[in-house]
């Protein structure tokens, strides 16, 4: 059994998906291959990029506890898709761990198909999520794995995380996406992911779904951080549907605009940019050639997104929006 799954980059829509509202990734060419030989009542993996190998019983045990601590999301997913056979086998990654480009959820997919999940894409998106909340105890959002399964070449995808529909968006000829590593590892488990989770249900409890706030609703919130961290979800779900219209319309200078919105808002309200991310996105919306750039994924380290003309960055990675994840061929790459 050999399965691929691809890591994402997420245009516009930061801790959006946690209040059920809209996002919209790229699955990108970088990704994962879980190639296994089933038998046993094991899982066994191995990884060029992991000192130990992950070995983890065949209904995952207790997720949270399995080490090395890769494992984890080994045994979230057997914990999830209860495979009726273990196996050995090995785990490689074209995608840089840490960096915010999802290296968890494409190894939860390629592990769940490789272990032979039969179901709808969305079904695996749904039991790779859980897999990741069991493994590293935070409750993240469901949209990495949704771009993970649901990939289309040359699109972005449209999230709706609470109806989980999903629309691709055509990327406009000659614009290159890029992520550009901030040098800062990110430990989304040891971060402050789950306080700005609780502070977004806060708010809502005043207001209501964030996904269906306006922006005075907001401010009426007494609560200061409550109100900080509802008023960049706010305005990031506006966000998102202005930046599908203007990709559309391959409108660049307002594509540029929302990312610096965006970014400030991540900076300022939502508080998870970091002085080295905020100094990288500076000097990449200033170079010739970037139309904008903002921090990717969750924050506190990682990755910096930059759209531009073709050619127009000569570091980071290039990144080719491809399809979703897929079990391969024995003879096909």
């Amino acid at each position: 059994m050999r399965a691929f799954a691809p890591g994402r980059v997420n245009l516009i829509g930061e801790y959006t998906d946690v209040a059920g509202g809209s996002v919209l990734p790229v699955a990108v060419h970088l990704g994962t291959t879980v190639t296994l030989e089933p038998g046993g009542d094991r899982i066994v993996l191995a990884s060029a990029e992991e000192p130990e190998p992950a070995d983890v019983a065949l209904d995952g045990g207790d997720p949270a506890v399995a080490t090395p601590a890769w494992a984890r999301y080994v045994a979230g997913v057997a914990a999830e898709v209860h495979p009726a056979v273990g196996g050995r086998g090995t785990v490689a990654t074209t995608l840089p761990v840490g960096a915010g480009l999802s290296s968890s959820a494409a190894l939860e997919v390629a592990v769940a198909l490789a272990l032979g999940f039969e179901g709808p894409p969305t079904e695996l998106a749904l039991a790779c999520q859980r897999a990741e909340q069991r493994a590293s105890g935070v409750p993240c959002g469901v949209m990495d794995q949704m771009a993970s399964v649901h990939g289309v070449a040359g699109h972005a995808l449209l999230v709706d995380c609470t109806t989980l529909a999903v629309e691709p968006v055509a990327l406009p000829e000659g614009l290159d996406v890029v992520a550009v590593h901030s040098g800062q590892p990110r430990a989304l488990a040891g971060s402050a992911y789950a306080a700005r989770r609780a502070a977004c249900d806060r708010a809502a409890e005043v207001v209501g779904p964030l996904r269906d706030a306006a922006p005075a609703d907001v401010e009426g919130i007494a609560e200061p951080e409550a109100r900080r961290r509802a008023r960049h979800v706010v305005t990031e779900e506006a966000r998102v549907h202005a930046f599908v219209a203007a990709l559309r319309a391959d409108d660049r200078p307002t594509l540029g605009a929302l990312l610096a919105e965006g970014h400030r808002s991540l900076r300022d309200d939502f508080e998870v940019s970091t002085p080295t991310i905020d100094a990288l996105v500076e000097r990449l919306a200033t170079t010739p050639g970037v139309v904008g750039a903002r921090l990717t994924g969750a924050g506190f380290g990682g990755c910096v997104l930059a759209l531009c003309e073709r050619g127009a960055l000569d570091e980071g990675w290039v990144l080719r929006a491809v399809d979703g994840a897929r079990r391969l061929d024995a003879d096909r790459p």
